[in-house]
């Protein structure tokens, strides 16, 4: 698997557990388009947290408009929120990256999403106080069609286990 093999799974936990260290209150809002293969990475990792996690998680399933869910994420009053997206990183497929805000903005511009990352969550840091960071996945095919290659899939797998190790 890409993050394990190439980028150190070691490194990506140390990561997600030094950000969640003092979560309290925590969503996860998955992000990806169901008929461009790899860029629903981000709703899968939700799928397979769905009814794992504690009542101190909001697991979202966003897709492309993931503005539509401002104001239940505002409601719930996060301390945390995690994106998690497919993004070109110029990595190996399933390679992860834990990235803030402004190394947010330095992606692509490139998206399947009606309202840039950015923006987004420039908006809800502004309203709910919260840390924000997006967990980016590099993609391997995001041409259309329906399902994740097998590393995306091995990659959601893992990643989902992860965090629900780590999740409050």
């Amino acid at each position: 698997m890409a993050f394990e093999r190439r980028n150190n799974t070691g490194l990506i936990e140390k990561k997600l557990r030094n950000w969640f260290s003092d979560a309290q209150r925590v969503v996860l809002a998955g992000i990806g388009n169901p008929i461009r293969k790899d860029d629903f990475v981000g709703v899968k990792i939700i799928r397979h947290l769905k009814n794992r996690s504690s009542t101190s998680v909001y697991a979202i399933e966003c897709e492309t408009i993931p503005e539509s869910f401002i104001d239940s994420i505002e409601k719930f009053k996060p301390t945390h929120i995690l994106v998690i997206d497919a993004a070109l990183l110029n990595l190996k497929p399933g390679s992860a990256r834990l990235l803030n805000l402004i190394e947010m903005a330095k992606l692509p511009a490139i998206s399947t999403h009606t309202l840039p990352l950015k923006i987004f969550c420039e908006y809800l840091k502004k309203t709910t106080g919260a840390k924000i960071a997006l967990l980016a996945i590099q993609p391997g095919d995001t041409n259309f069609g329906e399902g994740l290659t097998a590393e995306l899939e091995k990659t959601a797998k893992k990643l989902a286990n992860l965090l629900l190790k780590i999740l409050p």
